[in-house]
C-alpha cells in the first residue's frame, strides 16, 4: 500500500478528526521525509529501515504507536500528541 491508502484512511475518517490525523501525518512527513507510507495492521504506518511508527483511529481516541525506540527528532515532534 502507499500514500494513497493513507490519504484514503484519513478521508474515510469522521470529519471532526480529519484535521488532527492530517496534522499527525504532516508532522511525521516533515520529521521523516524519506519514510514510506504504508497501511499495516489496518493503520497508517511509516517505514524507513524498519517501522518508525503507526497511528490509528478508534472510537474514543487516536493512538500513536512508536517502536520501542525511534529517531530522537521524530519522538520529540510527536511528544505533544
Amino acid at each position: 500500500m502507499n500514500q494513497h491508502a493513507v490519504h484514503a484512511f484519513i478521508a474515510s475518517s469522521p470529519a471532526p478528526v480529519r484535521p488532527i490525523l492530517q496534522k499527525i501525518r504532516q508532522t511525521i512527513r516533515a520529521a521523516a521525509p524519506d519514510a514510506e507510507e504504508i497501511i499495516s495492521y489496518r493503520m497508517p504506518a511509516y517505514r524507513l529501515n524498519g517501522i518508525l511508527l503507526f497511528f490509528g483511529l478508534f472510537k474514543e481516541h487516536i493512538g500513536i504507536y512508536p517502536p520501542i525506540s525511534g529517531p530522537p527528532g521524530l519522538m520529540k515532534e510527536l511528544a505533544k500528541y
